[in-house]
């Protein structure tokens, strides 16, 4: 083994363990990776940037900001609410919205898509008297799976495509193995697999069942609390379903208090309830909810409106607590509790950390909640709608998209340049505003991609990739080529659930053209194995986004994930291996 060989392998050794360890972000990760080649030598300085420039990079960004404009322009919320069956069972609601979310995913960015649709799962499961988990992991995973559909369905698939020796994957190669096993994972999770989903149904009653969230409550002098002890006020909210947690008086704090104690005038309790439950319990006794503040004397109360949303993943809150945001003072809105895995979350709310996948309770004009929530990445958990769809511009939007597609795939133009001009078509006729649209990309994403493409190169160049591919061909998959297939199909599979989809698609990429070279086959089967099983990021909250995302409306815990994940991975591998083999040999 050379020197080059070592270090490349030492330095891939420190991302993937970056990636799995989680401390840092994805995109510090993937830097470190392109800065320690340069260093060591393993890629010029004047091609460390050039990812940037890839065509990989430039349809990623242009998708974007084309989902984005689908989404401003409230194309897709016309779409499901035309689409989705007013009144159907479970059956065919869940693989109604499945099918939507999977259809949706194939063209535009995965997480927009969910976003999109979780407000219509969440009413959905009202309607079936489900927990709301048992339609949201059904539509993440429905989701993630359209992105197999198409070229630019999910970034893991642009990146393998410009590994195929003989000129990049087309928009609709994909298709052929990825559309039946889309198909097959949404009957499968339809008919049978949502029986494996955990039920976590919440105690109360909201209308959303989204779960417990953590608060503090004031208690003003003229308060009718100041009194009574902890035990009776918690016996005169009986079926609220409110937990006093701790108690603070000054400075002093005391966790779990006897209930013979008695609450005073200033003191502050920390509970755990339901949006209701805090709601009630503040206008039975005429305590205030901490985040409410003072009001303005000229302040009408009907214009003002609680609504909950969860954090989505790369939302700029993420990592800041609420007193370092001063969201009062700079949007106008008040943080009233957060909610987090379906459980309470430690510390005081004001120095409570936010988390992907948080729930946050919010009060504030409702146009002003709308805008907060376009701006800062959250979903909001209510049917309500945020604005009213301009239906010109809807479908100026999606006639947009539709021809930036078909002018990639007919090749008229290459993806990046197609893709490219419909973000000019965009900016021309305002579908979406300019300030918006440098919002919708996704930088940690982009430098991702960017920073882990001459990284990819380098294993190529040092013949790192092809000694990795003839340690898995000698020891795992023992000189068979099906078995290999499956093999490069499983491993990304796994990494996939651990660390960043195109991350695992920029690191078996190489492995995998390595392996059929070792085995004098084809390889665009393997490279297909390994798109495929970059998106395949079921078992763990962590491996996607969209798993993230429903962590707190679910109510689910990081365990909850894999029984319905694994048995659907079990499924993918039974149909897309025949397929692949079928479709593009060996």
């Amino acid at each position: 083994m050379s020197t080059p060989q070592l270090t490349i392998l030492a330095i891939l050794f420190l991302v993937v363990g970056g990636f799995l360890w989680g401390r840092f972000r994805h995109d510090a990760v993937a830097l470190f990776g392109l800065i320690a080649c340069v260093v060591t030598g393993l890629v010029d300085a004047d091609r460390a940037f050039t990812g940037f420039g890839h065509p990989a990079v430039v349809t990623v960004a242009c998708v974007l900001i084309l989902s984005r404009a689908l989404q401003h322009t409230g194309a897709v919320d016309v779409l499901a609410r035309r689409v989705l069956p007013a009144e159907a069972g479970r059956l065919s609601a869940v693989a109604a919205l499945m099918g939507l979310g999977a259809a949706l995913s194939a063209f535009m960015n995965n997480v927009g898509a969910m976003a999109l649709l979780m407000p219509l799962a969440i009413q959905l499961a009202g309607r079936l008297n489900l927990p709301p988990g048992q339609v949201l992991m059904p539509l993440a995973f429905g989701t993630i799976m359209g992105g197999m559909v198409t070229l630019v369905g999910t970034p893991p698939n642009l990146i393998v495509a410009t590994f195929r020796p003989d000129g990049a994957f087309r928009m609709f190669d994909y298709t052929w193995v990825g559309l039946p096993v889309a198909l097959a994972g949404i009957a499968f999770v339809a008919l049978i697999g949502w029986r494996l989903v955990p039920v976590r149904r919440p105690a109360g009653d909201m209308p959303f069942e989204t779960g417990t969230y953590l608060t503090e409550l004031r208690v003003p002098e003229d308060s009718k609390a100041v009194g009574l002890t902890l035990r009776k006020f918690e016996a005169e909210l009986e079926g609220v379903d409110l937990v006093i947690l701790a108690l603070i008086r000054g400075t002093e704090r005391q966790n779990n208090p006897h209930g013979s104690r008695k609450i005073q005038a200033g003191d502050v309790l920390i509970v755990e309830a339901e949006a209701k439950a805090l709601t009630e319990s503040a206008a039975r006794h005429e305590i205030a909810l901490e985040g409410l503040g003072t009001r303005d004397e000229d302040e009408n109360d009907d214009e003002f409106v609680l609504r909950e949303f969860a954090l989505l993943p790369g939302s700029s809150l993420i990592g800041r607590s609420a007193r370092q945001l001063r969201l009062r003072f700079r949007w106008g809105v008040s943080l009233l509790a957060v909610a987090r895995e379906g459980a309470r979350p430690r510390g005081r709310l004001g120095t409570l950390t936010l988390k992907s996948g948080d729930l946050l309770l919010l009060r504030g004009k409702a146009d002003v909640l709308s805008d907060f929530a376009r701006d800062l990445s959250c979903v909001p958990l209510d049917t309500a709608p945020l604005w009213v769809p301009d239906k010109r511009k809807a479908w100026l939007a999606t006639a947009i998209m539709a021809a930036a597609v078909l002018v990639a795939a007919f090749g008229i133009l290459p993806s990046a340049v197609a893709f490219a001009g419909g973000v000019l078509a965009t900016m021309l006729t305002g579908t979406l505003p300019l300030r918006e649209l440098y919002r919708a990309l996704d930088g940690p994403v982009i430098v991702l991609l960017a920073a882990l493409i001459p990284v990819a190169a380098a294993m190529q160049e040092t013949g790192t990739a092809d000694l990795l591919a003839r340690g898995m061909v000698d020891w795992l998959a023992q000189g068979n080529t099906l078995a290999a297939l499956v093999v490069v199909l499983v491993v990304t599979m796994v990494l996939s659930d651990v660390m960043n989809n195109a991350a695992t698609a920029a690191v078996m990429a190489p492995i995998a053209l390595g392996i059929a070279a070792q085995l004098g086959a084809g390889a665009e089967g393997f490279l297909m194995a390994v798109a495929i099983g970059a998106s395949c990021a079921f078992l763990t909250p962590i491996g996607h986004q969209n798993n993230t995302l429903i962590l707190g409306p679910g109510g689910f815990r990081f365990g909850d994930y894999w029984k319905l994940g694994l048995a659907l991975e079990a499924v993918i591998v039974a149909v897309s291996v025949p397929l692949i083999v079928l479709v593009w040999g060996l």
